[in-house]
């Protein structure tokens, strides 16, 4: 443990990030303001368990620990690169657990996601929907007919309601609110996006904020609007928030973990506003530590159970030289033979071949 560490240091997790707030770096200031009416999830509700659950049992390296924390001082994203299954995803809900960060909210990339996606979602045709039925009901046509087309001179096209109920902050959008402590934003396999994504992040890390131009457009009759976020469905949090003016600012930089499993390349742009941690597949010692973490066993563990960890965790070292193999894999395969399954000697081989089986190179007889 070292005395610079707010990841895995020494204190409470309130003291190290007084520490960490302390050290700013001044092109990382930003001047958000908190909205006192919006609280997001804590330590409570079921959001913070599935934290909890896949966070406590990460056990990070000191390269790893190391880089996570220069991440958090220079208020940086950190792009994590290593092979499927290795656990890059399990360190943004390790951040958030050691430090008390609430619920990692989560991005799945595809190859449709786009910057706006991650930022906030306007429900448009439930805005339409909405206003045909109110002007059905003041006994006018509709706004628009099935085609979208306007319904004719003097119609209005959308309701004289408030747009604020059709609008949600995104998970990026959430994480970018002010607040007194940052969030943990997992943007997860990113290197699934297209070409555009990662070059459309970068003003918005760059800046720390971002518009809504639907609320920008509306801000001279409508300044400030309630909006929901994507804690909406933590039952703990009151997960509406007000946006003066479509502007999201934060006050302090969120956690981003951006995860990679080397499918592609990214612009150099973007890889100079990144913190760079390449995980490696763990050894021998830190895959029976994950294993007795994740499953909780006891550290004095019967002689018997200890040489099935034993045997099984060297099984994995071996089956992997030749094919890649996920650490869940061993997790699996160690639940199985503790609660007595393919407990028959004669079936360790189909055992292994089952469960053990390679994600690459050739398959096992």
């Amino acid at each position: 443990m070292k005395d610079w560490w707010i990841y895995q240091g020494e204190g409470t997790p309130d003291a190290r990030l007084a520490a960490l707030a302390a050290k700013q770096p001044p092109w990382r200031d930003f001047d958000g303001t908190p909205d006192p009416d919006y609280q997001p999830p804590g330590d409570t509700g079921r959001a913070w368990e599935r934290t909890v659950r896949r966070g406590t049992g990460y056990v990070p390296d000191e390269a790893e620990i190391d880089t996570v924390n220069t991440a958090l001082y220079l208020r940086r994203p950190l792009l994590v690169t290593g092979k499927p299954g290795i656990g890059k995803s399990t360190l943004a809900y390790s951040i958030a657990v050691d430090l008390g960060l609430g619920p990692v909210l989560y991005w799945p990339i595809t190859s449709r996601s786009s910057l706006r996606d991650g930022l906030y979602r306007y429900d448009a045709i439930s805005r339409l929907h909405d206003a045909n039925l109110q002007q059905l009901h003041a006994g006018r046509p509709p706004a628009h007919d099935p085609a979208g087309a306007p319904a004719g001179p003097g119609i209005p096209a959308a309701p004289d309601r408030s747009i604020a109920p059709y609008l949600r902050l995104g998970p990026l959008g959430t994480a970018l609110l002010p607040q007194d402590r940052p969030r943990v934003l997992l943007v997860d396999e990113i290197d699934k996006s297209d070409i555009d994504l990662p070059g459309d992040l970068l003003t918005v890390f760059e800046e720390g904020g971002f518009e809504i131009p639907e609320l920008v457009r509306m801000a001279a009759r409508e300044p400030r609007v309630r909006i929901g976020t994507d804690d909406d469905a933590d039952a703990s949090a009151d997960a509406d928030v007000v946006i003066d003016r479509g502007r999201v600012q934060c006050s302090a930089f969120p956690v981003v973990i951006l995860t990679s499993n080397n499918e592609r390349d990214f612009p150099p742009p973007f890889l100079r506003r990144c913190i760079r941690l390449h995980v490696q597949p763990p050894s021998t010692d830190k895959l029976e530590r994950i294993v007795r973490q994740r499953l909780r066993l006891p550290a004095d563990l019967a002689p018997e159970s200890q040489d099935l960890l034993h045997d099984l965790v060297h099984a994995f070292d071996e089956r992997r030289i030749d094919g890649d193999l996920a650490t869940d894999q061993l997790l699996n395969a160690v639940q199985l033979r503790l609660s007595g399954a393919w407990s028959d000697a004669t079936e360790r081989d189909a055992f292994l071949g089952t469960v053990l089986q390679k994600l690459t190179g050739p398959t096992a007889p």
